[in-house]
């Protein structure tokens, strides 16, 4: 059900932003308007994002005694992003799985390693967005109101019976899964797996090389900047738009993702669209930015995703050797 919801919200959102939309033209502004070597000049930062991480990944698996081959890390995240546009989040798993296939690493603990990365992934994010936030009040105000986002008319719906009712449902639920957690059979296997999360998470304390760790982290996300950025470059339109207009787009769509479609796919499309708008870049123009963007760049997850399945049915497992 959550996958067919996630692909059923993705398209619906498309299809609403997209009604009336001249598709035949996207073959004339690929072949004619479009400049392609600013979009091949973006594909090394979409892939070096992603090596990145399968580095910081494998630092952070080095404190809990496991030592997966850095190739495998890697395939592993290229395989990962590519899953999660069948079915989203699937690639967190997906990657443990193969970490555990090839390399015999724990999949419990490379889970908590997960959790760690997100963590610290999320707080990096957060910290970005508040800066750009600061510097960009006018616009971002100007992005609430017009798309009716307003935290003070979502918390006005709620009386003082509302919130009681939440926080004594909230209690009743957890309590009640707390004593059926314990009842069932499964309760020791789940009390390992979230005991080798607990330690995924903490092993972040224990790093080797804190400075190289926060290297990967930086580096991951200007990677992902530098791969959204030159796209600008590839259209008339946006090819004059400052860095900051680049950067709160960027942040606008990197929390638009949250919402779980494949790959961000409708949710991305509109805030990115909306925020262009409002800085002056015309509805058309802003529709065929994000539709072309977005297309192509998942398209690189393709091959990403391909290539390393490819590369590890031609790798060694550990436990063959």
């Amino acid at each position: 059900m959550k996958v067919v919801f996630s692909l059923l919200l993705g398209g619906a959102i498309l299809y609403w932003m997209y009604r009336g939309f001249d598709f035949g033209k996207v073959e004339y502004v690929l072949l004619h308007e479009m400049d392609w070597t600013w979009m091949i000049l973006s594909f090394p930062f979409g892939i070096l994002a992603q090596t990145f991480r399968g580095w910081r990944w494998k630092q952070t698996l080095t404190p809990l005694g496991e030592h997966p081959r850095d190739s495998v890390s890697i395939n592993a995240i290229f395989i990962s992003y590519a899953s999660s546009l069948l079915i989203p989040r699937i690639g967190e798993f997906a990657r443990c799985g193969v970490l555990r296939r090839w390399d015999n690493v724990s999949f419990s603990k490379s889970l908590g390693t997960v959790v760690t990365e997100r963590a610290i992934d999320s707080l990096l994010v957060m910290i970005i967005t508040l800066l750009t936030f600061i510097t960009q009040i006018p616009v971002f105000m100007t992005f609430f109101r017009k798309t009716g986002t307003s935290v003070d008319a979502i918390l006005g719906k709620f009386t003082a019976t509302g919130y009681l009712v939440t926080i004594g449902c909230a209690l009743v639920t957890g309590i009640f899964g707390y004593y059926l957690i314990r009842k069932l059979s499964i309760y020791n296997k789940v009390k390992d797996m979230i005991a080798g999360i607990w330690a995924g998470i903490t092993s972040l304390r224990n790093v080797k090389n804190v400075p190289l760790f926060i290297f990967f982290t930086i580096a991951i996300w200007v990677s992902y900047f530098l791969h959204y950025y030159l796209t600008f470059f590839c259209f008339q339109e946006t090819s004059h738009l400052s860095m900051a207009c680049a950067l709160v787009t960027f942040i606008v769509g990197s929390i638009a993702v949250i919402v779980p479609t494949p790959n961000g796919a409708g949710p991305w499309h509109f805030a990115v669209k909306t925020m262009l708008i409002l800085y002056g870049v015309s509805q058309n123009a802003a529709l065929y930015f994000v539709l072309i963007v977005h297309s192509i760049q998942t398209l690189l997850v393709i091959v990403l995703g391909i290539y390393g399945w490819i590369a590890l049915q031609l790798t060694a497992r550990r436990n063959e050797n």
